[in-house]
């Protein structure tokens, strides 16, 4: 790699570190400017000139992180086959989250940056393409789903919206609390996993009151 190569991508991970830690305690409003100033960049346009709108450089964030995500699970679900255990399938959707998360050390910011990200209109479009369409977390959907043959379709959709913010705001607030010094209800990730696993199987598992009418 050339001397120049090098510079630009030393510049593009600057950026991408400082946009993802001002998005995550800031918000998506951050300017570009703003951020190029955080990545101790002179000229204001530098978010601009390498990554293009604000939509490509969440993009290459979200990306940077799912591809670590990625190995984690695809690791998980060589290990568990074709198992018929609810927990199983839950642990795969949880743990390779937390365990990147874990890997990240701290303060980190993905997790709040997720956050931000899966609740605007506008951009959550990209996580559902980065994170949610994965074939391998397609397969754990499958495979949890297997794991509740008797769960109305329409109910297993709303317990998986249910289950995504769960994990998501969860592990927001540990990472925000752990980067501000303040108590967590779990010394680890690995504990704050577990916990998660436990909440989502009861939930699956909850009695069915009602089932709503699933809208086309």
């Amino acid at each position: 790699m050339s001397v120049r190569a090098k510079r630009v991508s030393a510049t593009r991970e600057q950026i991408l570190v400082a946009a993802e830690r001002l998005f995550a305690e800031h918000g998506l409003t951050v300017s570009n400017r703003q951020i190029s100033e955080a990545a101790g960049q002179g000229n204001n346009f530098a978010v601009g000139y390498h990554f293009g709108t604000k939509t490509d450089l969440v993009r290459a964030i979200m990306h940077s992180h799912q591809e670590q995500i990625e190995r984690h699970r695809l690791r998980m679900l060589g290990q568990v086959a074709e198992s018929t255990d609810l927990r199983v399938w839950a642990s795969c959707l949880v743990r390779p989250y937390t365990e990147h998360l874990a890997a990240l050390g701290s303060p980190s910011w993905f997790a709040r940056f997720a956050a931000q990200v899966a609740t605007d209109p506008m951009l959550r479009a990209i996580m559902i393409d980065e994170a949610l369409l994965r074939p391998s977390l397609l397969r754990v959907i499958e495979g949890l789903h297997a794991c509740l043959p008797a769960l109305p379709e329409e109910v297993r959709r709303e317990r998986s919206d249910m289950a995504r913010l769960l994990i998501e705001h969860v592990c927001a607030e540990r990472e925000r609390a752990l980067a501000e010094g303040t108590g967590t209800p779990r010394a680890t990730w690995d504990d704050t996993a577990t916990g998660l696993i436990d909440a989502l199987v009861g939930q699956w598992l909850a009695p069915v009151t009602n089932a709503p009418v699933m809208n086309a």
